[in-house]
């Protein structure tokens, strides 16, 4: 009887739903916003929330920004209320009051996300439509208060204790390859059998973070290359005819490639739990393995250079203007210039090691004439210079690194 009831049960649900479609096809896209903030029956918010997304999944650059435009100020908060609560609460707090308050601080558009996800595949879409409103935002700076929602509902959804790390390797599903080579930001993998030699070798690793509502789709990446000693050349850790060794063999894991993958997660921060949790699996399977480091790019050390002080670009040798840079650039705020730097600083690594010539690569020559970083991360110190960077704004740095840095002059 069970089984006929799920089965009549189904029947008129989807019957249902299709009226239901059908119904609100012809409903502005703000009505149907406002029918899916009041309804109260699942089946109707699920319907609901579906048409939303197929609609927006339809319209136009200009269709987009007028809907952005609707969510921004239309279900905004009223300050009336916010002060009101607020008062109320100050004057009697209590679990009323403060839920009054909570309340009235949550602007509608929040409720209305949510609602939304109610749809399989939604959260993907919400991504994906986060990633269209961070590309207007230059033009259109009012629309930053949603962006500040949707910021705030992924650092929730997208949370550490949410998501999956698993191992990528050529036995992997070959979309989950395909993405890997679409998404690689730092070393482009030019094809296939690219990607077989960064994935295949015993010395090679890959793992990336997974969320449950996108199971298909890698947040984050990294590329690990086990080593004897610390490398000083991605040419050399990416030669086709390079020789392989044994994992067993290897005392050095190196982090060469950290890459992003969906823009619409663009300020959810995931590299800080990946590396470790990555170092922590590996010093498990390895126990050989003793140094960690990252060989890293330097993407604004020319910019820098061309801004400031042109005339040191020929003139001085590039690792010492890389150990300058990287020690003494700085925001207004007192945090290095380099996003990069910033990134593994902030996660208790050191700057170790300068290399010149260690991308030759035409980006790599633009970024910063082909130098690279070592970041090392010192298990033992990891605490330590992350609360000194992040208390102190103090880059720490290796000896051989500082000095590098004192044998430049410059002259503003």
């Amino acid at each position: 009887m069970s089984y006929f009831g799920d089965l009549i049960s189904t029947v008129f649900e989807r019957r249902y739903r299709k009226a239901l479609s059908d119904e609100v096809d012809g409903r502005t896209t703000s009505d149907l916003c406002e029918a899916l903030l009041s309804s109260h029956g699942e089946v109707s918010g699920v319907t609901l929330a579906r048409n939303l997304l197929d609609r927006y999944a339809s319209m136009t650059g200009e269709e987009k920004a007028t809907y952005f435009d609707f969510m921004t100020h239309k279900l905004e908060i009223n300050s009336d209320d916010v002060i009101g609560t607020l008062q109320a609460y100050q004057n009697k707090p209590g679990k009323s009051t403060y839920r009054a308050f909570a309340a009235a601080c949550e602007p509608k558009r929040q409720e209305l996300a949510r609602r939304l996800n109610q749809v399989p595949g939604a959260t993907g879409q919400l991504v994906g439509m986060r990633k269209d409103l961070l590309g207007m935002l230059k033009e259109r700076p009012d629309l930053e208060p949603l962006d500040v929602d949707f910021k705030h509902l992924f650092s929730s959804w997208f949370n550490r204790g949410f998501l999956v790390l698993r191992p990528i390797n050529w036995e992997s599903p070959a979309d989950i390859l395909d993405k890997i080579i679409a998404y690689e930001a730092v070393h482009a993998i030019d094809s296939w059998d690219d990607l077989r030699r960064r994935l295949k070798p015993s010395d090679r690793r890959c793992f990336g973070f997974f969320h449950p509502a996108m199971a298909d789709e890698p947040l984050i990446f990294v590329e690990v290359a086990l080593t004897k000693g610390i490398p000083d050349s991605v040419q050399d850790l990416l030669a086709d005819d390079r020789t392989a060794i044994d994992a067993e063999d290897a005392d050095t894991a190196v982090f060469y490639s950290i890459s992003n993958c969906q823009a619409g997660l663009a300020g959810i921060s995931f590299g800080n739990s990946l590396i470790k949790q990555v170092v922590t699996d590996l010093s498990k399977e390895l126990p050989v393995l003793k140094t960690f480091v990252t060989l890293s790019p330097i993407p604004g050390m020319n910019r820098w250079l061309a801004g400031h002080y042109p005339e040191l670009q020929k003139a001085t040798d590039d690792q010492a203007l890389a150990a300058r840079y990287l020690l003494e650039a700085k925001r207004p705020d007192g945090m290095p210039l380099d996003p990069v730097a910033r990134f593994h600083l902030g996660n208790g690594a050191l700057v170790h090691a300068v290399h010149a010539d260690a991308d030759i690569s035409e980006n790599g020559r633009r970024q910063s004439n082909g130098t690279m970083v070592n970041y090392l991360y010192d298990l033992s110190q990891i605490s330590q210079n992350h609360e000194q960077f992040v208390g102190e704004k103090t880059v720490v740095a290796s000896d051989a690194v500082k000095t590098l840095s004192a044998s430049v002059t410059l002259q503003a």
